[in-house]
């Protein structure tokens, strides 16, 4: 990039504050990574007051970004998906500064993918799928057929990202060439959901059709998270106490739905419990079979 890296961490060197710094260089086929700067500059704070800080500079003639973070940010972020762009970053980037190899051994943890991770983003990418699934039969059956397409569209998207996990790889950004050489039938129910010839309608039932049968039979698994929370409690568990749970908590928007599926699938059971001395209204909790 024409930069000495070893100037940019003068001024970093010193903070005892900063735990490390990784650089990341603008990927040409995939700008946006670094939301176009040249240089973004990953670094790793203890302090609490500078997290998700961002900072925008030129230095000789290079656009650089510094994006400020702590460590428990981080790594939910690699937890629950929500910033993409952060596993490559982690697995592509240069370690510049790293005390105590922070970085080192964050990087080794994600290419080891870990089952308890797996299982964590296996059931974050299915609760997701899950809603856009149904969205879309929804639309469809309400001849909304543009958004039934866009939604299950979406689907086929998490769908993809399932089946990565599966494998023991992280999704990337680009998940479909990804996808590609990993599971051929779904980079091709993909090419038949954008590129067919087929109308819209007969497009997104052939997508939902093999969602019914490919996807809704990964529940058990995908729900592995929830089962076992549940397996934990010797008692029924409400909807609330679920919700609550640290390691459901991504996913608390959609245990309703995942609960209601779980339950018709017979993975799970319903109870009816009194509320307090009145009969009248039973709380429904959950348990396992």
């Amino acid at each position: 990039m024409g930069i000495d890296k070893e100037q940019l961490l003068l001024k970093f060197r010193s903070d005892e504050q900063i735990i490390s710094v990784m650089s990341v260089d603008n990927p040409k086929q995939l700008p946006a990574l670094t939301d176009g700067f040249d240089i973004l500059l990953l670094i790793i704070t203890s302090n609490l007051s500078l997290n998700n800080y961002t900072f925008n500079y030129i230095r000789e003639d290079l656009r650089i970004q510094e994006r400020w973070i702590e460590p428990a940010t981080l790594e939910q972020w690699i937890r629950n998906g929500e910033n993409r762009n952060i596993i490559h970053w982690l697995l592509k980037g240069e370690i510049l500064l790293d005390h105590h190899t922070y970085l080192e051994g964050l990087r080794h943890r994600m290419l080891e993918f870990p089952a308890d991770l797996r299982e964590h983003k296996l059931l974050i990418e299915f609760s997701l799928f899950l809603r856009k699934y149904l969205q879309s039969k929804e639309y469809l059956l309400d001849e909304h057929l543009l958004d039934a397409f866009n939604n299950i569209l979406e689907a086929l998207h998490h769908w993809a990202r399932i089946v990565i996990i599966e494998e023991g790889y992280h999704p990337e950004i680009t998940v479909w060439k990804q996808i590609r050489s990993i599971n051929p039938g779904v980079y091709k129910l993909y090419e038949e959901l954008t590129m067919s010839k087929e109308t819209i309608k007969q497009r997104v039932q052939l997508v939902l059709l093999a969602c019914e049968f490919s996807v809704m039979s990964k529940m058990e698994r995908c729900c592995k998270g929830i089962i076992t929370v549940l397996a934990e409690n010797e008692k029924p568990v409400s909807v609330e106490e679920l919700q609550l749970h640290p390691l459901l908590i991504e996913v608390s928007a959609e245990l309703p739905l995942l609960l209601n599926k779980l339950v018709k699938k017979g993975l799970i059971k319903e109870v009816a419990v009194p509320m307090d001395d009145d009969i009248s209204e039973l709380e429904l909790k959950y348990t396992t079979l």
